[in-house]
């Protein structure tokens, strides 16, 4: 069905309706995952099927797009594409993130009432279904919170490149006024802001439920040049960062098959052996969320470098020991 050349065209049709500058040939090729030529071919009927489809000269390129979008009709969500959009809402909300899940829930409100009714009717007995047939598995683990007006603050500045103010409080530490320039934000077992500080311009995490009396402030701060939230957020094995590693694990053939199957890191790379146990590799920092990690698989790994994992290893082991060795 990937590869069906109805699909492959109204697929092409809905990226190129969706981008505001245009693709290029070369954008659709890899968009779509399909060869040159057969990409002409797929533009040359998109033209013919769309009359609203035209060419925006960009040299030394030429792009192609869609103005004014597509109709109700054509871009009718399937009954997949809306029960996930319902399953990603309801995960927000059990992880605590009320004002996403809330974003995610008006966005599908909104697609549920641009659908004509027969449609909307055909679909809804199955998408139900679906949804009461599915759930969300909340694990233990801290409850991110990403307050919507503080959000909206934080994403105004990002977009305005202007300084960030706000109190920062820490567990035994007296809160402190910061001001930053706000780089972005990662969600994840914690929500976190990126920031540059203003003295340094070191790059800083802020947990946003540390945060309080956000706001912008006037002048212009925008984030260094350089700077990749994406790689920057991949050095780290979790949230928190310091010095970046080369961590190496030896998974004995017990864990193996489920090690091969495991994202480790974006950096990864798994040496087979020849006894079935295998050799995981990576480059990253975070040390103790690594070790917090390498608890659930026991006897399963070893841990071979770097030496400053072994020692923040055996610093946890201590202090579970002496939790245990404290308890009534």
């Amino acid at each position: 069905m990937r590869h069906d050349k109805t699909v492959l065209v109204m697929e092409l049709a809905r990226r190129m309706a969706a981008s505001a500058e245009g693709l290029t040939l070369d954008d659709m090729a890899r968009e779509l995952g399909i060869g040159r030529r057969t990409v002409e071919r797929m533009r040359d009927a998109v033209l013919q099927l769309f009359p609203a489809a035209e060419e925006v000269s960009d040299p030394p390129y030429k792009r192609w797009r869609i103005r004014g979008g597509l109709s109700a009709f054509e871009q009718a969500p399937t009954t997949t594409e809306l029960v996930e959009l319902t399953k990603a809402a309801q995960a927000l909300r059990a992880a605590g993130e009320a004002g996403r899940a809330s974003a995610l829930e008006s966005l599908e409100r909104k697609l549920k009432s641009a659908m004509r009714s027969t449609t909307l009717n055909r679909l809804a007995p199955d998408l139900e279904a679906l949804v009461r047939a599915e759930t969300i598995a909340v694990q233990a683990g801290p409850r991110p919170s990403a307050d919507e007006a503080m959000l909206a603050t934080i994403r105004g500045a990002v977009l305005a490149q202007a300084p960030l103010g706000f109190t920062y409080s820490r567990p035994g530490a007296e809160a402190r006024r910061r001001i930053a320039a706000p780089c972005g934000v990662m969600f994840g077992r914690a929500n976190y802001l990126v920031a540059a500080d203003r003295e340094s311009g070191r790059i800083q995490t802020f947990r946003l439920d540390r945060m309080s009396a956000v706001e912008a402030q006037p002048g212009f701060a925008p984030p260094p040049p350089d700077f990749d939230l994406s790689a920057f957020a991949s050095q780290s094995f979790g949230i928190y960062q310091d010095e970046i590693e080369d961590v190496v694990l030896h998974v004995t053939p017990a864990g193996a098959a489920e090690a091969r199957g495991w994202r480790w890191h974006p950096t990864q790379t798994l040496e087979d052996q020849p006894d079935g146990s295998v050799v995981v590799r990576f480059r990253a920092s975070g040390m103790r969320e690594l070790a917090w990690h390498l608890f659930s698989w026991g006897e399963q790994v070893r841990i071979i470098a770097p030496s400053r994992l072994k020692a923040v290893m055996v610093g946890e082991l201590a202090a579970a020991r002496r939790a245990l060795d404290a308890t009534p």
